[in-house]
């Protein structure tokens, strides 16, 4: 059984459509003017940083002429593609292998390391767990501290501490990593349920226990999901920290790079973005897994 709504009269009626017309028109007012301000300080910054278009225009030609030229043979004036001849494009293909293989286990271990000082220093830092505005402070400077710095400039102050090799590398990802991912776990903790904590502390447990069973169940699959993503990033990264000396493969890229060994650029190239395009899918089907396990939960 329909029941009719009863119709408002015109006059009080017309005052609520003009209301509404106003605030919609307010509301695109604000929209066009936020969106004024943006261009304008976009247009400032690249004043000050001295931003010239033009300059873009003339060389971006070159830009990809060069991702065109790493496509070709090695003295091959025909154009002949890299990919008619595999054997002679990955001539090197046992070689890059292994040091791509370490490029993802510098990776894995210092995600590792970051992910675990990361997760021990999140519940310090988050303020719905730690009333104590010093040690919470502590925590929260020193994480900025780990993600602020590149990791580059880490990779080479450890060069020079420990020589050329992984280590530096690792602990260059594991600094960034864990200052990164504390940073998104504290976000997590402290937008989580508190009633389970606050059950806990009722019955006499103490903040380790808090942190234990009141805590942990609830923010676990998502710390594993970042963990996941940073290994992703880390990967990529680890090849970049490798052009400091910090090992992998990044060494080999740019060797080639300067030595303009066209074929070895694309090669090697090539191997890096098909590894972290199956990482990516790997991390992402973990990541979904662990989210739904989330959600049935």
């Amino acid at each position: 059984m329909s029941i009719a709504l009863p119709r408002l009269p015109e006059p009080r009626l017309a005052s609520l459509m003009g209301d509404y017309a106003q605030s919609r028109r307010a509301a695109r007012r604000q929209i066009l003017l936020s969106l004024l301000i943006v261009a304008a300080l976009a247009l400032l910054s690249a004043w000050v940083a001295e931003v010239d278009p033009a300059q873009l225009g003339r060389h971006i030609g070159a830009f990809f002429g060069y991702f065109d030229r790493i496509t070709m043979l090695e003295g091959s004036s025909t154009g002949v593609r890299v990919w008619t001849s595999p054997g002679e494009w990955f001539w090197g293909l046992r070689k890059w292998g292994l040091l791509l293989f370490d490029t993802m286990l510098m990776a894995y271990v210092g995600t590792l390391l970051g992910a675990a000082a990361g997760f021990a220093l999140c519940f310090v830092s988050s303020a719905n767990l730690v009333r104590n505005r010093w040690l919470r402070g502590t925590a929260r400077r020193l994480l900025e501290f780990c993600r602020t710095v590149p990791d580059i400039v880490f990779a080479l102050i450890f060069v020079i501490a420990f020589g050329l090799g992984a280590l530096p590398g690792v602990l260059a990802i594991a600094i960034h990593t864990a200052g990164a991912l504390g940073k998104m776990c504290t976000e997590v903790v402290e937008n989580i349920d508190m009633k389970p904590v606050e059950g806990i502390r009722s019955t006499g447990g103490g903040w380790m226990s808090a942190v234990r069973f009141g805590t942990l169940p609830q923010v676990l699959p998502n710390f594993a999901s970042y963990a996941l993503l940073r290994f992703e990033i880390n990967v990529r990264q680890a090849a970049v920290l490798g052009f400091v000396g910090a090992g992998g493969i990044g060494q080999d890229l740019l060797e080639a790079i300067r030595k303009f060994y066209y074929n070895d650029v694309s090669a090697i190239l090539l191997l890096i973005i098909l590894a972290v395009m199956a990482i990516d899918m790997l991390t992402e089907r973990l990541r979904h897994h662990l989210i739904g396990l989330e959600q049935k939960a």
